[in-house]
């Protein structure tokens, strides 16, 4: 079950099939097989072996595509960092995840492994950029389900990023479910909206790869530009289209999606990352004839339930439910006393299977069901709504975010005595807002605020607002009142 497996058995099929294609380049099926098989003799030269971890640190392109696929097939593991993320978090993760090597572009790859001092070897990608993809001796090391095929780090609570490591099992359970549920077919073009390091790519990438089907990755920049991103969905022909609910709120609300027929390749709409509000959905609804599937996970999981829009969820008055599991996987809804939660009541999910990570990188292995910390209703047919996080934990533009990251990184500024951050709107709105206790005597500028924060952590977890403040509100406890500084009626909110 090994994911590397997927391409090529795939370019043994299809090799003249594009396997990338749009504005980004394209490669068929058999140049991204032979270019992946050279690359991977080239990591092996550079001592690369089976179990290592290999942090690839660069833009949306083939040649990226190329090294993740390179590394799997060394039995290795790919950490992926995009071409935004500051040098300092890149070298947290190296520092965290020991990798044998760090791909990326350029001289910044150099400087980073040089300025770590470790045993580490700086691959620069732009060297096999151009490199004709001949034929050389097929590279694919037997693994095990168990065995890891990458990790991608999320937002933690310590002011550290923490790293899930996911098997191929459960890398392979989510694709094979996906490209199932789906039907996904040679002549499908697959938009691939999220970066590598968000789960939602793990669909985009494989369950096309697993049916010679084409990726179209969209260039990071118009990721968030609508009208560019509308004229992508047509230009591309793309069949099935993958993304946080915010990218289609704002292509529904500033990009003219709405105002131009649907296009006729499209046969399914898929969203997932944050919940979708049901205006939006209803204009989905009307606009295309494709399937309308909300997916639902976080990244510990990947996906483990899933719903398909019908005509009742569209009488709502709150977000299409999470739906029931998917992927082989189990889920139950866990009371505050402990007891299972029934129809009409709610709980904490709590989800075992195939998806469930191994565990975060460094630390104590996942045993057993892992309890999502997201609390769901359980509705009268069985599947489920989902209510809001436990913790502080939140979305924003689809993704996540541990407020405890950002208040960390804003709080080591040597002019900040005490941070608090929150979120505020909601879907394509939503926005980080700090407040902020400057230590006595100092007053720091915003932007020197802003500065120290886009050197530690990538742009969506930068705080949108900053205010200072002579202190901030507390409840009777001594913790931070959230609800004060979020409420229009104290002298902190609204920002």
């Amino acid at each position: 079950m090994s994911l590397h497996r997927l391409l090529i058995d795939s370019a043994s099929r299809f090799p003249d099939n594009l396997a990338i294609a749009g504005p980004v380049g394209e490669m068929s099926y058999a140049e991204l097989d032979h270019r992946a098989d050279a690359l991977a003799h080239a990591l092996s030269r550079e001592g690369v072996r089976p179990g290592d971890r290999v942090v690839i640190w660069a833009e949306k392109s083939p040649i990226t595509v190329v090294a993740m696929q390179a590394v799997l097939r060394l039995g290795a593991a790919y950490v992926p960092a995009v071409e935004t993320t500051p040098a300092a978090r890149v070298a947290a993760m190296v520092r965290d995840c020991r990798p044998r090597a760090v791909c990326g572009t350029g001289d910044r790859v150099r400087r980073l492994v040089k300025d770590l001092e470790a045993d580490v070897r700086a691959v620069d990608l732009d060297e096999h950029r151009d490199k004709p993809g001949g034929r050389v001796r097929p590279v694919d090391h037997p693994v095990e389900d168990g065995d890891l095929a990458y990790v991608l780090y999320t937002s933690g609570s310590t002011g550290n990023p923490k790293g899930v490591c996911v098997s191929h099992r459960a890398a392979r359970a989510f694709v094979d479910w996906a490209a199932a549920e789906l039907d996904a077919r040679p002549d499908d073009r697959f938009a691939n909206h999220a970066p590598f390091t968000f789960d939602l790519s793990v669909l985009d990438l494989y369950a096309a790869f697993s049916a010679g089907a084409a990726v179209c990755p969209v260039p990071s920049e118009l990721a968030y530009a609508p009208a560019r991103m509308v004229d992508f969905l047509h230009r591309e022909r793309v069949s099935v289209w993958y993304s946080v609910p915010s990218a289609l709120t704002l292509m529904m609300r500033d990009g003219g999606l709405l105002d131009r027929p649907a296009p006729g390749a499209l046969r399914a709409l898929l969203f997932a990352g944050e919940p979708f509000p049901i205006a939006g959905v209803r204009a989905l609804a009307g606009w295309t004839r494709a399937r309308l599937l909300n997916l639902y996970g976080p990244t510990e999981t990947n996906v483990c339930t899933f719903h398909e829009v019908v005509p009742d969820d569209l009488t709502r008055d709150r977000s299409v439910p999470i739906g029931r599991a998917a992927c082989g996987d189990t889920v139950r809804v866990m009371r505050p006393d402990g007891g299972e939660a029934r129809s009409g009541e709610e709980g904490e999910l709590v989800v075992d299977g195939p998806t469930v990570m191994r565990g975060y990188w460094g630390g104590v292995p996942q045993r057993g069901p892992y309890r999502t910390g997201d609390m769901v209703r359980v509705l009268a047919d069985g599947s489920l709504d989902y209510l809001g996080r436990r913790d502080h934990m939140v979305k924003v533009r689809g993704h996540r975010v541990e407020l405890g990251e950002v208040e960390a990184v804003l709080g080591a500024h040597p002019e900040v005595a005490d941070v608090a951050v929150i979120v505020g709107g909601e879907g394509a709105d939503a926005r980080l807002h700090a407040f902020v206790v400057p230590v006595r005597g100092r007053t720091p500028g915003v932007l020197s605020l802003k500065r120290h924060s886009a050197e530690r952590l990538p742009p969506y977890m930068i705080a949108d607002e900053i205010r200072l403040v002579g202190e901030l509100p507390r409840t009777r406890n001594g913790k931070i009142d959230r609800a004060a500084l979020s409420s229009e009626t104290t002298p902190y909110g609204p920002l």
